[in-house]
Parts: structure tokens; sequence; C-alpha cells
């Protein structure tokens, strides 16, 4: 089967992570797989590339112009499914993608899409979609969102949840140095990452919780203001910022607890690889990460915001080894049936041959 995937640009992020190894499995499947992106290659783009997966940068241009480049690399290569991946790509791609001929055209939206909805940009969104054979959420709460939206195509919304590589434990020599109870963050440093919430609950922890470090591993917009607030806070020897790495499995190989903080949040990658890697959650009250560690039993969920109920948490997961035990074997399980990259994948794959002719 020949597909490609379309998405704004292949900087590090998590959908980008789940394209980059979603394109990889299906090569190894035998399909042939390419990809457009709009923007720029980014360091994820160098390594498709590098691994002999096509990556067309389009670049940026206006609409009209975006559009015909669209079908017309679209027409030279004429494949059987157009795989886009958020609003903006659908936007530009979904409607050339039938015009060149492809039998199914899928659309998955990678994030929470919580109301308030802004209306100008889904009402476009729904317009495009007439053209999509299908368009996947990517939990439970994504779908519910994108049905109540006005105008939705609910006989074309379905649920495919995230898959992603599991975290392999990492040789010692590439472990980083840990000193005391660890909690771990991985991601973009940004507003709605909502990181203050996760220090300041780290460092009211702190006192009950001897030794107890939390290492913030990514980078982003934010960084210079977050650790203003740790030294505001005289949080040094709690906060350790370990900027971006491609290579994390280090960090995951020895921390004892994964911790996001977001207000909004869909399901993210490097939750998946925590529970792949056997570590307990602290995650805040939203979307598809309170839904997946509160179905699997695999951690503790907070208030959006509440520093205080979030440090609580932090003291009794660290205190209770008992729990944390629990709350590991249970991620890994639910890792295991629920979210591999192999699983997404036949997922996918079934809705791709559901419109084939």
């Amino acid at each position: 089967m020949k597909i490609v995937h379309v998405v704004y640009s292949l900087e590090m992020g998590g959908a980008e992570v789940l394209v980059a190894q979603l394109c990889r499995l299906q090569r190894a499947n035998g399909h042939d797989v390419s990809v457009i992106a709009y923007s720029n290659l980014g360091a994820l783009g160098e390594t498709l590339v590098a691994d002999g997966i096509p990556v067309l940068v389009l670049g940026e241009a206006p609409f009209l112009n975006t559009f015909r480049r669209f079908w017309t690399e679209l027409k030279k290569v004429r494949p059987e499914v157009v795989h886009c991946h958020n609003p903006a790509p659908t936007l530009q791609a979904a409607i050339p993608a039938k015009l060149s001929g492809a039998r199914c055209v899928v659309s998955t939206r990678h994030s929470l899409v919580a109301p308030p909805y802004h209306l100008k940009e889904e009402r476009a969104f729904n317009f495009v979609a007439r053209f999509c054979d299908w368009i996947v959420g990517i939990c439970d709460v994504t779908c519910e969102n994108l049905r109540n939206i006005p105008g939705a195509h609910r006989n074309k919304i379905v649920r495919v949840y995230n898959g992603v590589d599991p975290i392999a434990p990492a040789p010692p020599e590439q472990w980083p140095e840990k000193r005391g109870f660890t909690l771990l963050f991985v991601g973009r440093l940004a507003p709605i990452k909502s990181l203050h919430t996760l220090i300041r609950a780290s460092v009211l922890a702190a006192p009950r919780v001897p030794g107890l470090r939390l290492w913030i591993v990514g980078h982003g917009h934010e960084r210079q203001r977050l650790e203003d607030l740790v030294k505001e806070l005289g949080a040094g020897e709690v906060v350790t910022f370990w900027g971006e790495r491609l290579d994390v499995a280090g960090f995951f190989s020895v921390a004892d607890v994964y911790c996001m903080s977001s207000t909004s949040e869909g399901l993210p990658m490097s939750l998946l690889q925590a529970m792949s890697a056997g570590l307990p959650a602290i995650v805040t009250d939203v979307g598809g990460m309170a839904e997946v560690v509160k179905n699997a039993h695999a951690g503790l969920t907070t208030p959006v915001g509440d520093s205080d109920a979030m440090a609580e948490a932090i003291v009794q997961m660290a205190s209770d080894e008992r729990q944390r035990t629990v709350f590991r074997e249970n991620a890994q399980t639910a890792y295991g049936q629920l979210f591999t990259l192999e699983r997404m994948d036949a997922s996918y794959m079934e809705l791709y041959l559901r419109t084939r002719s």
C-alpha cells in the first residue's frame, strides 16, 4: 500500500514522534511510505531521511499556492492513502488528496479539542472533513469533544488510541545520576504544560520527601520563566533542567514517578512511554491522560492548577511503595494491551482498508 503522511513540520513533539515511528513500522511491514511537511524538516525529519523514508518539505506559502502544490505532488505520487495529522495539514491536503485519486483520506486530531471551540477554524475543518473518510480522535474525550462541535461529521469520528515504541531499559552507563526519590517530566516547555504547578508542588513536597528531585527534560519558550521561578523559590537543589534529549531511555530507566501538570492534554506520547517502562504516574485530571491513568489504575490524578493537591499526591506516592508496585504493574499491563505501536498501526490499517475499493 502506498501511504503519504501529511504534517505541519517534523520538529520534536509528541504527534511528530508518533508519525515518525508509524512511518518506520509501516515501511517495515512492506508499505511504500513517505511524508509531506508544510513548514520545515526538523530533527525528526532528518532522522527519517537518514533512514531512507522520503520527506518532502513544501515550504510556507499562501494557502492557494500550498493547495495547488499538494495537488501537484500527490498527483505525481498517486497514494492509496493520505493520512493528515492535525487541522492545518487536513485543511491544506484533504481536498487535493481526493482530487489526486486517493482512495482513503484520514485526519487525526492529536489534541484534546476541548471547548470553548474556535468555531471559525472548526467550521473550516468540518467543511474539508467532507472529503475525509475518517476523523480520528486519540482518546474517548477527544472523540466526544469532536462530536459536540456544531456541524461535525459524527459518523466519521472514530477512536484510535495513540501507540508508541516501548522504552527499552538503558544500560547503567547511560543513566543520569540519581540521588533521591525522583519525579520525571519529558516534553515541551510550553504554557499549556503548566510546569509551574509541578515545580511548586515539588517544592511543597520536598520537606516531607527527603532527597526529592524533579527532572524536567525538554525545551521550549517557557524555560527561562521556569528557571526564574526555581531561583525565586530557592529550589535549585530540587529541580534540574536537562534540556532537549533525543534519547530519554536513561531518564525513564531510573525515575520513580512520571508527572504531568497540563491544563489541556490529549494522549501524550511521553506518558505512554512512561507506562511502557513501568512508571506510575501523577497527572492532572484532564483529557486522555487522566482517562488512561484512571482506567488502567496506573497512578493518581489531581485538579488542574492545584499545586497543594499535587504535592499531597507526590508525598503519598513516595511513602507507599506497595501502591507504587501495583501502579507499576498496571501501567505495563495496560501499555501491552492498548498502547503499543503495533496495535495503533493495526487500527489505522483497518480504517485504510475499509475504504479501499
